[in-house]
C-alpha cells in the first residue's frame, strides 16, 4: 500500500501540517552534534534468547533482536544515527530525582548531556559494566554502575546505586526509559507491521511488566518484568525527549519504581494508580535496581510465560470494570499464598476468598460498594506486592439510563439556530464548564458531524437499540426530520444522500456581527468554511447517519407504536441509500474500514431478511469490491491516517462474512498486538488510540487514550471470533475488557466523556463529549452475555450472574440489553430482535438449555428470538427468521 501521505486529498491538512512539523523536528535534531559515539566500535552479544548490541561509547542499547529472527529489532535502531544526540533516550538510560535533607528535588539523566561512560572488568553473568559517572553531572550526590548480565539464562538490566555521601540520599524519582520502536513516521503500513512494537504497562508494583508486541500481533513478544527493586510503581512518558510526537508516533514512557518527587510537584491533586514512594540512602548504602528483558512465544503465551518466571498471574472475571449489580471474581496463580488484601477507598469492593480450583489457584468473589476508580493491594508471604485497580460501575441498566438522560436532556440543543440549523439535536457537551458546546476552533465539534460532532446524536440513537425510551425516542424523531434529514445529510443534484463533513462552519465576513465568539481562536485549518464543512467526501461520516436509520428501523419493525413518525421499511430504506452513497459521493476514504462500518453488514442482513432483494444484491457486490481491495493487501488497515486502529472492525467483519478467512486471521492478529489483557481496568481491552485528544478531546495533546472508541469498536471481531473459536479464552477475556472499558468512563450522572487521561499527571476523563459516540455504539451492538467453561476456572459468565445446582448452570443476565446469549459449549448463539431474557440455565448432563424471558411491556408485545442452531425448533410462529413469541404479563419460560 502507498503510503498515504503521498496522494493525501487537501481536507486532510491536518496531518500534513503535523508532517511538516515533525520533519521540522527531525531536521533540529539532526543538525545537532553526535554524542552517543556510534561512529566507534559497537560491541555484540549472543545471549540465550537475544542479539544484543551495545554503543561501546554510551553501552546504551543499539539493537535487541530475538536470537531466531535477526531480521527484526525490537528498538529503534533503524533511527539511531539521528536520535545519537544529547537529550534522546536510549534503552539503557536512568532517571533520578534526589536530595539530601530538607532541599529540594534535582533531576539527573544520563540522557541529558552524553560523554564516553568508563567501562568496568567483566566476570561471571555480567557481559557489559560502566560507571557513568562521566555523563551524570559532577555534584550527583550518588554513584551509578550499569550492568547487562545474564542471570537464569534471562537478559538482564541492572543498575547500582551507591551514596557517597555522609548524609542520608532521599531517591524521589527513578526511572528507566522504555525505549522501544513504535516510531512509525515515514513507513508503510507493511513496513510499520513488519518492523514496529507497541507496548503496555501492567503498573501492578512487583507483579507488574510490560508486554511489547509486534504490530503484526506474531511472535515471539517481548516482556520487561522486575528482578530486584523494581516494583511498576508508575509509567511517566517522557515529553521532554525531542523525537517529534505526532500521529505516528505516541512519545516514550519509563518505567518508575519510585514516583514521590513527581507526585509531590507536577502530579499533585491528582489520584495515582499506585501509592507514591520515595527511598532513603543511608551514607555508604549500595542498592540495586534491575529489569529483566524475557521472551514470549506470542501474545497469548503472555500468561504462561509470566508463571514461568514466578509472576502471579490473575484473571478477572468479566474483567476489572465491576458494575454494582455484578458478582465477580478473581483468580490468582501463584506459589505463594496471600498474606492481606487491602482496598482503597475503603469500603470500595468487598473481596472474599472462595477455596481454590483444581489445579491450585485461588478463588475470590469480588463485589463492587463504591462507584469510582478503587486499587486492592495484595501482600504475598514472600513479600510480594501486587495492586490490581479496579473500575466499579453502576449496573450496565443504570450506567446506560442514564446516559440516554443526559443526552436527551443535558445535550439536548432546543435553541433558535437559524444559521447553522442545528435545532432540534443531541449536541457535543463541556462537563468541565457544564454547558453544551455550540462553538469551536474544530468546526466539527460543534457542527453534528464528524466523530467529534455527531458523537452524542449518535449515541443517544445506540441507545435506543438496548433501551429503548419512547419520549427520548420523540426527540430523536424530530432531530432525525427537522435536523438529520436535509441539513446532515441532503440530497442536491449528483450528491444524492450525501453527508455534509460539518453544518458548522467559520465564515465571518458572510454572517451577521456577533455570529462567532472573540474568545475563540479561528485562525486554525479546522475552523472549516461553509464550502469545505458542506463537503460530502468524507466517508467516515456516513456510519453515524446509517447507523441512526438501521436503530429506527429495527425499533419501528420489531415494537408497536415506539416509532410514529415514518414507517420501518422507510428507514431501512434510507440506511440502504446512505451506505450506497458512502461509496459513491466519498470513493477515496471508501476504500478503507471505516469506524463503525460493521453496521453496513447488519444492514445487509437486514435488507435480505426483509427480501429487498435488488438493494441487498447491490450493497452485497459493492461491499465485496471494497473487501476484495483489501484481500489484495498485506495489511489493509489504512485510514486518512498512516496507521489507526479503526478500521480492523469493519476489514474483519466483511472478510469474514466473504470467507477471507486469512485476511480475517491477519484483521485479527493486528488487533490483539494493540489491545492486550492485563489486571487494570484501564488497560484491559483498552485498544490503542492516541492522536483523537487533538480532534475530539478538550485537553488536546498526543497521549494514549483510556478507553476511547476503539476499545468498544475492536472488541466486535474479537468477540464475533471468539464465537467461533470458543476454546480461545484469551479473545474472550480481551473483547470483554474492551466492551466494558466502552462504558467504563460514563459518569455517575450519565456524562460519556472521548475518553480517560493516562498521564500521571491528569488520570481523569476529558471533559468534552467529542467522540464517544462511536464507542457506545461498538458496545450498543455487541453486549451480550457469554456462559463458558475452562479447565483452570470451571463455570463462567461474562455479562451475568452465574449459579450452579447440581448438573444445571444458571445465569442471571446483567446486561443492559439482556438481549444476546452465548453458550460457550454448544457455539449456540440465541439473539432477540425484541423482548429481554431474565436468565438461561444450560443443564450440562442433558445439554438442555431454558431461557427466561421478561414479561411485555407496552411497545413490545411480543418477543423475537433468533438460534444459530437450524436442529432447535420452537412451537412460534416464525417471521423474518425469529420465533414470534407472545409474551406474558410475567415472565416465561421456554426450554429450547
Amino acid at each position: 500500500m502507498k503510503r498515504l501521505k503521498n496522494n493525501l486529498p487537501f481536507i486532510i491538512t491536518l496531518f500534513i501540517g503535523l508532517q511538516i512539523q515533525a520533519q521540522g523536528y527531525w531536521s533540529r535534531i539532526e543538525e545537532k552534534e553526535s554524542t552517543l559515539g556510534i561512529a566507534n566500535v559497537y560491541q555484540k552479544f549472543n545471549t540465550p534468547h537475544f542479539q544484543l548490541k551495545l554503543v561501546r561509547a554510551s553501552q546504551t542499547v543499539a539493537g535487541l533482536k530475538p536470537i531466531d529472527d535477526l531480521k527484526f529489532d525490537f528498538t529503534p535502531s533503524d533511527r539511531l544515527e539521528i536520535r545519537d544526540k544529547d537529550g534522546l533516550y536510549h534503552l539503557g538510560d536512568i532517571n533520578l530525582r534526589l536530595k539530601t535533607g530538607d532541599g529540594d528535588w534535582t533531576s539527573y539523566s544520563t540522557a541529558t548531556k552524553r560523554s564516553e561512560v568508563t567501562p568496568l572488568e567483566v566476570s561471571g553473568n555480567v557481559i557489559a559494566a560502566a560507571n557513568l559517572a562521566n555523563t551524570l553531572p559532577s555534584d550527583i550526590p550518588v554513584t551509578i554502575k550499569r550492568y547487562y548480565e545474564i542471570v537464569n539464562e534471562q537478559l538482564v538490566l541492572r543498575f547500582e546505586i551507591s551514596n557517597t555521601l555522609a548524609t542520608a540520599v532521599e531517591i524521589g524519582a527513578l526511572g528507566i526509559p522504555m525505549i522501544f520502536n513504535n516510531i512509525l513516521e515515514g513507513k508503510s503500513l507493511t513496513e510499520t507491521h513488519a518492523q514496529n512494537v507497541f507496548f503496555d504497562p501492567y503498573i501492578g508494583l512487583d507483579a507488574g511488566y510490560l508486554e511489547v508486541k509486534r504490530l503484526n500481533g506474531r511472535g515471539p513478544a517481548l516482556l520487561v518484568l522486575p528482578e530486584e527493586n523494581m516494583a511498576f510503581e508508575a509509567y511517566r512518558p517522557l515529553n521532554d525527549d525531542p523525537t517529534p510526537r505526532s500521529i505516528v508516533f505516541e512519545g516514550f514512557h519509563e518505567w518508575m519504581v519510585y514516583s514521590k518527587a513527581y507526585a509531590d510537584n507536577e502530579w499533585q491533586g491528582v489520584t495515582p494508580w499506585n501509592k507514591p514512594t520515595s527511598l532513603t540512602l543511608q551514607p555508604n548504602e549500595t542498592k540495586n535496581f534491575s529489569l529483566k528483558l524475557v521472551p514470549s512465544k506470542g501474545i497469548e503465551d503472555i500468561q504462561n510465560t509470566l508463571k514461568e518466571e514466578n509472576k502471579p498471574v490473575t484473571t478477572g472475571i468479566p474483567g476489572y470494570v465491576v458494575p454494582l449489580d455484578t458478582e465477580a471474581q478473581l483468580f490468582i496463580d501463584y506459589n505463594s499464598d496471600v498474606a492481606s488484601i487491602e482496598i482503597e477507598p475503603k469500603g470500595a469492593l468487598k473481596i472474599k476468598e472462595n477455596g481454590s480450583t483444581e489445579k491450585g489457584a485461588k478463588k475470590y468473589t469480588v463485589e463492587g460498594k463504591k462507584w469510582g476508580r478503587s486499587r486492592v493491594t495484595i501482600t504475598y508471604k514472600n513479600g510480594l506486592k501486587q495492586t490490581i485497580n479496579y473500575k466499579i460501575i453502576k449496573s450496565e441498566t443504570e450506567v446506560v439510563k442514564d446516559f440516554g438522560h443526559f443526552l436527551t436532556t443535558e445535550q439536548w440543543f432546543d435553541q433558535p439556530d437559524p444559521i447553522f440549523k442545528r435545532n432540534p439535536s443531541v449536541i457535543s457537551y463541556d462537563y468541565e464548564t457544564k454547558k453544551q458546546l455550540t462553538q469551536d476552533s474544530r468546526a466539527w465539534v460543534a457542527g453534528l458531524s464528524d466523530e467529534g460532532g455527531a458523537g452524542g446524536w449518535l449515541a443517544a440513537i445506540m441507545k435506543q437499540l438496548i433501551q429503548p425510551d419512547k419520549a427520548e425516542i420523540n426527540k430523536l424523531q424530530t432531530f432525525i426530520d427537522s435536523t438529520l434529514w436535509g441539513n446532515i445529510q441532503y440530497s442536491e443534484g449528483k450528491h444524492k444522500y450525501g453527508v455534509k463533513k460539518s453544518v458548522f462552519y467559520y465564515e465571518p465576513d458572510s454572517l451577521p456581527k456577533g455570529t462567532y465568539s472573540d474568545d475563540i481562536n479561528y485562525k486554525t485549518w479546522a475552523a472549516w468554511d461553509h464550502k469545505h464543512a458542506n463537503d460530502p467526501g468524507r466517508s467516515y461520516n456516513y456510519p453515524h447517519v446509517a447507523a441512526a436509520y438501521w436503530v429506527m428501523y429495527r425499533l419501528a419493525r420489531y415494537n408497536e407504536g415506539l416509532v410514529d413518525n415514518k414507517p420501518w421499511d422507510w428507514y431501512l430504506e434510507q440506511a440502504y441509500h446512505t451506505s450506497v452513497a458512502m461509496v459513491e459521493q466519498a470513493p477515496y476514504y471508501a476504500q478503507f474500514g471505516q469506524m463503525e462500518g460493521s453496521v453496513f453488514l447488519y444492514i445487509l442482513k437486514d435488507l435480505q431478511t426483509e427480501k429487498f432483494n435488488d438493494m441487498a444484491t447491490d450493497l452485497e457486490a459493492r461491499m465485496k469490491k471494497r473487501a476484495d481491495h483489501w484481500d489484495a493487501l498485506e495489511y489493509p488497515f489504512g485510514s486518512e491516517m498512516p496507521w489507526d486502529s479503526t478500521g480492523q472492525e469493519e476489514v474483519y467483519m466483511w472478510s469474514n462474512y466473504f470467507g477471507y478467512r486469512r485476511k480475517a486471521w491477519v484483521t485479527l492478529r493486528a488487533i490483539l498486538a494493540y489491545m492486550p489483557t492485563m489486571p487494570h481496568w484501564a488497560y484491559n481491552g483498552n485498544a490503542r488510540r492516541y492522536w483523537d485528544f487533538l480532534y475530539g478531546g478538550k485537553l488536546s495533546r498526543v497521549e494514549r487514550q483510556i478507553h476511547h472508541y476503539g476499545s468498544s469498536l475492536n472488541a466486535i471481531p474479537v468477540l464475533k471470533q471468539f464465537r467461533e473459536t470458543p476454546d480461545n479464552f484469551y479473545l474472550l477475556k480481551v473483547g470483554y475488557g474492551g466492551l466494558l472499558g466502552g462504558i467504563s468512563n460514563i459518569t455517575e450522572d450519565g456524562f460519556g466523556p472521548a475518553a480517560f487521561h493516562s498521564y500521571p499527571s491528569t488520570l481523569r476523563i476529558d471533559y468534552l463529549s467529542g467522540d464517544y459516540g462511536s464507542g457506545f455504539y461498538g458496545y450498543a451492538v455487541n453486549t451480550a452475555t457469554y456462559i463458558t467453561k475452562t479447565d483452570d476456572f470451571g463455570w463462567l459468565a461474562f455479562g451475568g450472574n452465574l449459579s450452579t445446582k447440581d448438573d444445571v448452570v444458571t445465569v442471571e443476565l446483567t446486561t443492559a440489553a439482556k438481549s444476546k446469549v452465548y453458550i460457550a459449549p454448544k457455539k449456540l448463539w440465541l439473539t432477540l430482535d425484541a423482548g429481554t431474557f431474565s436468565e438461561v440455565s444450560y443443564n450440562t448432563k442433558t445439554e438442555a438449555i431454558t431461557v427466561t424471558l421478561n414479561g411485555k411491556t407496552e411497545f413490545t408485545p411480543n418477543a423475537y428470538l433468533r438460534v444459530n442452531n437450524d436442529d432447535i425448533t420452537l412451537p412460534y410462529t416464525k417471521e423474518r427468521g425469529t420465533y414470534k413469541i407472545p409474551l406474558e404479563k410475567k415472565s416465561m419460560t421456554i426450554k429450547l
